[in-house]
């Protein structure tokens, strides 16, 4: 009968006790020297040997899909992948960590996934997510994965680039100080926008968000300045009419388009606008100067929030969930002005975002508020009025202010907001039918025709002397004897007889110039073409 296992271990214990060694270990073993010599020598072939060693079998971190669907995937086994690493699937279709849980990973799929099935197998790449940036995109349309889309060839990069890169730090920063000028005569005298400022553009649909961002990326031709703009959501055939007039301008020559169509999943559209910043990055740390617009974030919060939902996020206020406001901060901290020891480059950003009725006071515009140094807010009352660009000066602010401008648009427009402020609560006031002094019917005249110069039609931007000249003209009243139809007509007529008449002075104007002795040089002159003008 086999020994019960408390006998058996009884038994061992027994022996134990009862062991005694039969060989003293005090006694010793002497080795000849021969085969000291001989264990040296395989020691020493064994460190050889483990130097060169190559291993035949190739170790991989392999997972399973358990989960697909709208965009997103649920894989179980990946123990080891990291926050934003891109994932392998079957068919050369790539997907990107995004939420890593205990028992499974979140991953959102970056094309299309209709042969991906439950049970198929996921390899880890070891590469967080990048694009390829450089030289050779410029000119080109991309997707947020850098692959190209204009049918103009492949795309040979100079390098890639994490699309979620580290913000630069305050050691790194320097003053935002050097102008972007947007050629727009409301912009660069009211809100000025510098290169490495964050500056939001925000008004309902149809207002011409688009067009001012499109007018100052025409106006940067002749600038050393590269242009990327990035279309979130957007109709395939509204960009493709944007890259045409691009192209039409001559700025496609400085641009890279990066386009997540409506057509595109969501994590395409999550994806692009850290994609052109990413591109954008590489030459400002490369001592350039970047403009980045981001068409729009609204449409990217959008699709950050249909993410979340799948991967079972908790929602909060609007359906978003909590790490929204970190969405945008982590992109727009990206742009800056670096310092002079990182050779000066800087990266502007113009995010875009949508209003519903005007109402500035929702969770993604007050986010983004937040986020920037000033918004242009664009009234659809306004642009139904006719005034466009249709910016609202009440609302609109930019908190670089008068370090953003030439010293001449600087001095010259100094007093037009608050021109244009009183005009407008004189306007709202005298509409009522009351009678009015001659002083306040002064202003009223100064003031219409204040805003009648900001007009300015799309695709024309004015470069910044001959802002200067027109406002100069406006703000010291040499308008004011013309009829309010004639006001485009002076303009045209003023900048012509500068260009042709005082070209060299215009000149020293776009270089800064600006003292009390070419102050009455200007006066003289617009003094002398109004009076002629109005005979």
């Amino acid at each position: 009968m086999a020994m019960s296992s408390e006998r058996l271990g009884t038994s061992i214990k027994q022996r134990i006790e009862d062991y005694h060694p039969t060989v003293s270990l005090e006694s010793r073993v002497v080795i000849p020297d021969t085969i000291r010599d001989l264990t040296d020598e395989l020691v020493a072939d064994l460190e050889r040997r483990l130097v060169r060693f190559e291993p035949g079998v190739i170790v991989e971190d392999i997972g399973t899909v358990t989960l697909i669907g709208d965009g997103i995937a649920r894989v179980r086994g990946l123990r080891h992948v990291m926050a934003g690493e891109l994932l392998q699937f079957p068919g050369q279709l790539f997907g990107m960590a995004l939420s890593l849980e205990e028992d499974s990973i979140g991953c959102v799929l970056l094309d299309a996934f209709d042969h991906v099935r439950e049970g198929d197998q996921v390899r880890r790449t070891g590469r967080i997510a990048q694009v390829p940036v450089g030289e050779a995109l410029i000119g080109r349309v991309v997707d947020p994965l850098g692959r190209p889309l204009d049918g103009e060839g492949p795309i040979v990069p100079d390098a890639y680039r994490s699309v979620e890169g580290p913000v630069p730090g305050i050691v790194d920063r320097q003053n935002v100080h050097e102008p972007l000028q947007t050629g727009l005569k409301a912009i660069d005298a009211l809100t000025p926008i510098g290169r490495g400022q964050r500056e939001l553009i925000i008004g309902d649909r149809q207002t011409g968000k688009t067009a001012i961002a499109i007018d100052t990326i025409i106006n940067q031709k002749d600038q050393d300045m590269i242009c990327i703009y990035v279309a979130i959501g957007q109709k395939a055939s509204t960009v493709a009419g944007i890259i045409e007039k691009l192209r039409e301008h001559g700025a496609m020559e400085y641009t890279i388009v990066v386009l997540a169509s409506a057509a595109d999943p969501a994590p395409m559209l999550y994806l692009a606008p850290y994609a052109g910043t990413a591109m954008g990055e590489y030459f400002m740390y490369n001592g350039r100067h970047v403009l980045c617009v981001y068409d729009d974030l609204t449409k990217h919060a959008a699709a950050y929030r249909e993410l979340s939902l799948l991967l079972r996020r908790p929602p909060g206020r609007e359906g978003f969930p909590g790490d929204v406001f970190y969405l945008h901060s982590r992109l727009l901290e990206r742009a800056a002005k670096l310092s002079d020891g990182l050779g000066g480059g800087s990266l502007t950003a113009l995010p875009i975002v949508e209003t519903q009725a005007g109402d500035v006071s929702a969770y993604i515009p007050t986010n983004v508020i937040s986020i920037t140094d000033g918004q242009i807010f664009l009234e659809t009352d306004l642009f139904y009025a006719g005034q466009r660009p249709a910016i609202n000066v009440g609302i609109s602010v930019s908190r670089v202010g008068g370090d953003a401008q030439i010293r001449p648009m600087r001095r010259v427009a100094s007093s037009l907001r608050l021109d244009l402020s009183q005009y407008r609560e004189l306007a709202a006031f005298t509409q009522f039918g009351a009678d009015i002094d001659e002083s306040t019917r002064k202003q009223l005249i100064r003031g219409e025709r204040i805003q009648e110069v900001l007009k300015q039609d799309q695709y024309q931007p004015m470069p910044a002397a001959e802002q200067v000249v027109v406002l100069f003209a406006a703000v010291q009243g040499y308008l004011d004897r013309l009829e309010t139809e004639r006001v485009k007509d002076f303009e045209r007529a003023l900048i012509g007889f500068m260009r042709s008449n005082h070209a060299e002075l215009m000149e020293r104007i776009a270089q800064g110039e600006w003292d009390q002795a070419m102050e009455e040089e200007v006066r003289a002159i617009v003094r002398q073409f109004s009076e002629s003008f109005a005979e």
